[in-house]
């Protein structure tokens, strides 16, 4: 992991608008997101290893995925690059489930926070600007 100073950290904004504008720039919300945490995502690279986070806690409202109407405002922390290396194959010791109907076939990475190389970290500054250089709606 590795951390990058943004003028985007300590914003707050409105979630909804704040999902729009970065749904348009590459981002989606991460799977680990809660009702007072979250962060979008984007890949910097075409495998998807490579990932810029940018980490969010909801100050106000709720974030809930079973409405449409969501009124959270939400303030960014600061955002970070990301790897993932994974185990390429299926895993060697894969454990049956459910009677031996499916198999647990994919490997755990196996580095979750690899080394990141410079130009992915100046990939993500250069995907910062574009973010920090708009209107925050």
């Amino acid at each position: 992991m590795y951390a990058i100073s943004s003028r985007l950290t300590g914003q707050i904004r409105e979630y909804a608008s704040a999902e729009r504008e970065l749904a348009g720039k590459g981002f989606t919300l991460s799977g680990n997101w809660d009702y007072r945490h979250g962060s979008f995502d984007c890949a910097l690279d075409d495998a998807g290893k490579v990932w810029l986070r940018l980490p969010f806690s909801v100050t106000s409202g709720n974030l809930d995925s079973e409405t449409e109407d969501i009124n959270a405002k939400i303030q960014f922390g600061e955002p970070f690059v990301l790897k993932h290396v994974y185990n390429e194959g299926l895993d060697p010791e894969a454990q049956p489930r459910t009677f031996g109907a499916m198999f647990d076939q994919f490997s755990d990475p196996a580095d979750r926070d690899a080394d990141i190389e410079p130009e992915w970290i100046e990939k993500a500054r250069e995907r910062l600007r574009e973010i920090e250089s708009r209107d925050p709606g």
